[in-house]
């Protein structure tokens, strides 16, 4: 098992410098010596043979229980060289084949149904309320940020996201919009109070919705924003705008077609969808399998080659497509930041396990976002193909407007 499993760790750390400590005492030096050094150590004797049969679930895995510790860097290093080392040739064929097997199996993995679909949900987002309070911003924006500079804060980069898709969806007041996936109603509350629109919100958390509606209640809007507990394959009525930011990566893969075609049929003839989602640059790949277990089941990171024919079947037009690469590696090592600040009291909260875990998913999407593994688009849609202008300077307009209305609008205070 030694030299098997020292012949692994060779073969799979090429570029970097890595060195292993089993249980046993034994250092592998691992890489081309390049790099940081970086350090871990196994404290459990089966922690071998566990990554010889399966190193992506089983890392992570180990790392949560504690049977993996990080002696030198840290763990968003020891993670941005596995990654590295991961886009490279030379994985054992056993390793390749359980990908592939995973990829066969990903439609059965993420049926999304109804009742699939609630209990996913409910498994990340029904989580105790003062889990997010502890690392996201006050508005409890739970996607990627939009920095528009680099000293700027967690704060004002969510509020910039917002703006931006406001912008990009082009709303005026009195318009309806329904935000698909609303979360806590920061999104929502925002359409309403600076654009003045009709805003529907529409969750499959309970903990959202409450949190949704209790601050729909206390914003002192005329209209505020209306929040319901639906599937986005239950809505009916038809909107002039729509928005689903960070809600695409549940829709499942086998699921697309519903999902484009019901934001069709949804959609007025004149109106605007804007799709906010997490996806892949490269070529299509399953979901790891630690966030598919432990994090997000049932979800999916599209490329757009996977949601492009899907949008093309449902008789859309694409309007626009923008990438954006390292925001989302801001937000995330934002997140990871405040997280560990708070680390003592989430520990109390549920358990020291849980907070490794969360670690590891937040170090690792930080490092996959950072290597450009990740990114997230945001893809306008119409029915009509003259619904938007036929230039890109509206929206940079359109978020000056929005600037000014938000000073009068929003409180200092307010995200």
């Amino acid at each position: 098992m030694d030299s098997l499993f020292e012949s692994f760790i060779r073969n799979f750390v090429r570029r970097g410098s890595l060195e292993i400590e089993t249980q046993s005492g034994r250092r592998i030096e691992a890489g081309d010596g390049t790099g940081p050094r970086l350090g871990i150590r196994l404290r459990d004797g089966q922690a071998e043979a566990r990554l010889l049969r399966d190193p992506e679930l089983a890392f992570g895995e180990l790392y949560m229980n504690g049977a993996v510790e990080v002696t030198q860097g840290t763990l968003f290093d020891v993670m941005q060289l596995c990654l590295r080392n991961m886009a490279q040739e030379g994985e054992a064929r056993w390793h390749t084949l359980l990908r592939h097997i995973r990829a066969h199996l990903r439609t059965w993995q993420q049926n999304n149904d109804l009742h699939h679909a609630r209990r996913n949900v409910e498994h990340h987002y029904d989580l105790d309320a003062r889990l997010y309070d502890f690392f996201l911003d006050a508005d409890r924006q739970y996607s990627c940020a939009y920095y528009e500079t680099d000293a700027g804060s967690l704060e004002e980069a969510q509020r910039a996201k917002k703006r931006h898709i406001a912008a990009k969806i082009l709303i005026e007041p009195g318009q309806s919009v329904l935000d698909i996936g609303c979360g806590w109603g920061g999104m929502a509350l925002y359409l309403a109070s600076v654009c003045g629109a009709r805003v529907t919100g529409i969750t499959l958390s309970d903990e959202q919705l409450a949190l949704a509606r209790q601050r729909a209640s206390a914003s002192g809007l005329a209209q505020p924003p209306e929040f319901r507990l639906q599937d986005y394959r239950d809505v009916s009525t038809r909107f002039d705008r729509i928005v689903s930011v960070g809600m695409f990566e549940h829709v499942g893969i086998g699921y697309y077609d519903v999902f484009f075609r019901k934001l069709a049929g949804l959609l007025e003839d004149d109106g605007v969808a804007l799709l906010h989602t997490i996806g892949r640059p490269d070529i299509p790949c399953p979901t790891n399998p630690f966030i598919a277990k432990y994090i997000f089941p049932g979800g999916h990171l599209p490329t757009l080659s996977e949601i492009m024919p899907a949008i093309e079947r449902a008789g859309l037009i694409v309007t626009d497509i923008e990438v954006l690469r390292l925001h989302y590696a801001e937000t995330l090592k934002d997140w990871h930041t405040r997280f560990k600040a708070h680390r003592a009291e989430i520990s109390r909260l549920y358990d020291e396990r849980f907070c490794r875990m969360w670690e590891f998913y937040l170090a690792g999407s930080e490092a996959t976002f950072r290597l450009g593994q990740g990114v997230v688009f945001q893809i306008q849609m119409a029915r009509r193909v003259d619904a938007v202008p036929i230039t890109r300077d509206y929206i940079a307009r359109n978020e000056d407007a929005l600037r000014l209305r938000e000073q009068t609008v929003l409180s200092p205070q307010a995200p």
